[in-house]
């Protein structure tokens, strides 16, 4: 019989944001699949968990998935964790997830940490419908994206590092507008965690004059529905107009 593919979130910050269950498939698994062995290997040891960890990330996953799947295939169960949150989320993993459901493996998700609903949540934004963006592309593609976004009216969350946030707030505030409402997490579920909201141009300000550091998740609010229809109308007589 085949073995089964786990993926397993870590927590974003925290050790103690383990759950019960991940802790315990862990301690089974005859394999555990590691973005950074390094940082990994501090949460198995705070949890008492030694040995079956090996090195898969985003620089190596192509080669590693076929071999992972055939020892899954082979009756071995591996559990698959990133540095933080939920593996697949902005983190290696949709390779080997897709690579086992063609094969028709059995895939078991875990509920676990993730720093996007907690920011989500603590932004005092609408979060019933909401968009993940996670990290925007740095150069092709991007201006086209934001274009685009600038129409979506729910809320977007996006992650970032703390050396672009400055920047990427001010390229929100032109393409968004300075007055849209928004929220920073940062290092969420830490000693120092912080939540700072506001408008995009205030945010920024208060950003480019405090040094962020650690984790970054931007929550933007988004495009009033009116405001979206207005300027959607509004390109389509353009182009009837240009077209005459």
């Amino acid at each position: 019989m085949p073995g089964i593919l786990y993926i397993v979130p870590t927590p974003v910050g925290n050790l103690e944001d383990m759950t019960f269950r991940a802790v315990t498939v862990l301690k089974e698994a005859d394999l555990i699949l590691a973005e950074d062995t390094r940082s990994s290997g501090v949460l198995l040891k705070h949890y008492g968990i030694r040995g079956k960890l090996q090195s898969h990330h985003k620089y190596n996953e192509h080669h590693t998935v076929g071999l992972v799947k055939e020892k899954i295939l082979s009756g071995m169960n591996v559990a698959l964790i990133s540095d933080a949150g939920t593996p697949g989320v902005s983190d290696p993993g949709f390779l080997l997830v897709r690579e086992c459901a063609a094969e028709g493996i059995e895939v078991r998700t875990l509920p676990g940490a993730t720093a996007c609903i907690p920011a989500i949540v603590s932004s005092g934004l609408p979060c019933n419908r909401f968009c993940f963006e996670g990290f925007l592309p740095q150069k092709k593609g991007r201006q086209t994206l934001l274009g685009e976004l600038s129409y979506e009216t729910r809320t977007m969350v996006f992650y970032e590092s703390p050396r672009r946030l400055v920047k990427t707030l001010e390229q929100f505030a032109l393409c968004f507008g300075p007055e849209r409402e928004c929220s920073v997490a940062r290092e969420i579920s830490k000693v120092y965690e912080e939540h700072r909201r506001g408008t995009l141009a205030e945010v920024a300000r208060w950003f480019g004059e405090h040094e962020p550091k650690g984790e970054i998740v931007i929550v933007v609010a988004g495009a009033p529905a009116k405001k979206h229809k207005d300027e959607k109308r509004d390109g389509r007589e353009g182009q009837s107009e240009s077209g005459a």
